[in-house]
């Protein structure tokens, strides 16, 4: 009698847990809700954790209490830890971290909970469906976020790798998991096969993630958190844990509509964002003809943004490593002092992540009325007076639209270059990721100012108060 009380509370509180869930995630929709969303979403996840503990299935010995302890411990210390120290422009290798933490543990626990299942007699079809699905999904998130966190940290070449064989190798990961799959279900396979498919699937991750250049991380993260999703959903079956299969299903989905949103913001499909790499052998950065660059000191960029009617500021990568938001913010707020009206247009793929530029911004307090996405925004350029790019590159490249040779021809950009003033704040003159020249850094209307982004945001505060 206790047992079933305590079963259809817990039953209850996940009933409690999902809609919570949903209610969360649904505020994360917006700018002004995210972080209430996000707060109900956690608190959701802990009613779920919590009230699992009352399980009667889970055997209470002191082995038990200890590893679960242990992993509670770690988990605590390391997530408060790396919420403190880790910046909010680092926050795209985080997700990728978290995405694989996330694929990783799904895929481990199913190849526990198989062998437990061959452990206590027969193993039925939709057990062995579910452990091959989560084992597989699991292992390729984990490892293919690894490769992913590697591009975005630099610590391998964000670069598309490419080696000899490369696609033959591919495929024949590929079938090597599908065989795999079909010994499991068709043949009646064992745990030996249950670790061959975790450990290609684990290679094939990485196999999948080195040939994808970073300008397309923010659908490769977005990939690889639907997968991770899906992976969860397949170890709640395995579990019989309805919570577990409905945040999996939920993270599933929104993945894969997040996906779909980032894939029709570069005008380009899925598969040619994974698979686009093998068909060219390799792709060297356009070297550019000697063309007209014109330089601008931060003084006279001052007085011309101090003396305009309508400024829109365009935040790209380059604004994240030089961690200048809050420089963008100040410098925002003292033209507003003027007078000047300052709007932000945020490029769907700006950075390394779904909403990166958002992150960073709503970091420095930049009120949400002031950023604009890039289909409310492109109409304005022509009547801004200046557009001051921080960091972008190809997301602002006329080429998208005026030259059908290049890669990035077809995505949708940002109109900056029908502003009657552009002012460009960039290092160098490197191309970006797609490793093509930007022909607006080349127009009449266009000024480079040259530096560090901070830094020169700085020196254009300045200038705009003595201006």
């Amino acid at each position: 009698m206790i047992e079933s009380y305590r079963e259809a509370l817990i039953d209850l509180a996940y009933l409690v847990s999902a809609v919570a869930l949903v209610f969360g995630l649904k505020r994360m929709s917006a700018p002004r809700t995210a972080r209430s969303g996000n707060q109900i979403a956690a608190a959701a996840l802990l009613l779920a954790v919590a009230v699992t503990l009352l399980d009667p299935h889970i055997t209470w010995g002191a082995a038990n209490i200890a590893v679960m302890l242990f992993g509670i411990g770690v988990g605590t210390v390391a997530s408060v830890y790396l919420a403190r120290i880790v910046p909010m422009t680092a926050m795209p290798q985080m997700v990728a971290l978290f995405n694989g933490m996330g694929g990783g543990t799904a895929a481990v626990v199913s190849v526990a909970e198989f062998q437990r299942f061959a452990a206590s007699g027969a193993v039925s079809v939709g057990e062995a469906v579910s452990v091959a699905f989560g084992t597989t999904i699991g292992s390729i998130a984990l490892t293919g976020s690894l490769i992913a966190f590697a591009k975005l940290q630099e610590v391998m070449t964000g670069r598309p790798v490419r080696f000899p064989l490369q696609l033959p190798v591919n495929v024949a990961a590929f079938l090597g998991i599908v065989a795999l799959w079909v010994w499991l279900l068709g043949l009646a396979g064992g745990v030996t096969v249950v670790w061959l498919l975790f450990a290609l699937a684990l290679v094939f991750g990485v196999l999948l993630v080195l040939p994808v250049g970073g300008a397309d991380m923010p659908v490769v993260i977005a990939v690889l958190n639907s997968m991770t999703g899906l992976a969860a959903a397949a170890t709640g079956f395995v579990l019989d844990n309805q919570i577990l299969i409905v945040a999996g299903a939920l993270v599933g989905a929104s993945g894969s509509l997040l996906t779909i949103l980032m894939s029709r913001a570069m005008n380009r499909s899925l598969a040619n964002v994974m698979f686009g790499a093998f068909r060219v052998s390799g792709r060297a950065a356009a070297v550019a003809e000697a063309k007209p660059i014109r330089e601008i000191t931060a003084e006279d960029a001052a007085v011309l943004m101090a003396y305009a009617n309508e400024v829109i500021v365009v935040p790209g990568y380059g604004l994240a490593v030089a961690q200048a938001q809050h420089q963008v913010r100040e410098l925002a707020d003292e033209l507003e002092k003027r007078g000047v009206e300052v709007k932000f247009a945020i490029h769907p793929v700006a950075g390394r992540m779904p909403g990166h530029m958002n992150v960073l911004l709503a970091e420095a307090n930049v009120p949400y009325d002031q950023l604009f996405e890039m289909e409310q925004i492109n109409e304005e350029f022509q009547r801004a007076d200046v557009a001051l790019v921080v960091g972008a590159n190809d997301v602002v490249n006329p080429a998208a639209r005026s030259d059908p040779s290049s890669p990035i021809y077809g995505m949708p950009i940002l109109n900056v270059d029908q502003a009657r003033n552009v002012i460009v704040l960039k290092r160098s003159m490197r191309p970006g990721f797609a490793g093509i020249e930007n022909e607006l850094f080349h127009m009449s209307q266009t000024r480079m100012l040259f530096g560090d982004a901070r830094e020169s945001l700085m020196k254009l505060i300045e200038a705009v108060k003595a201006a």
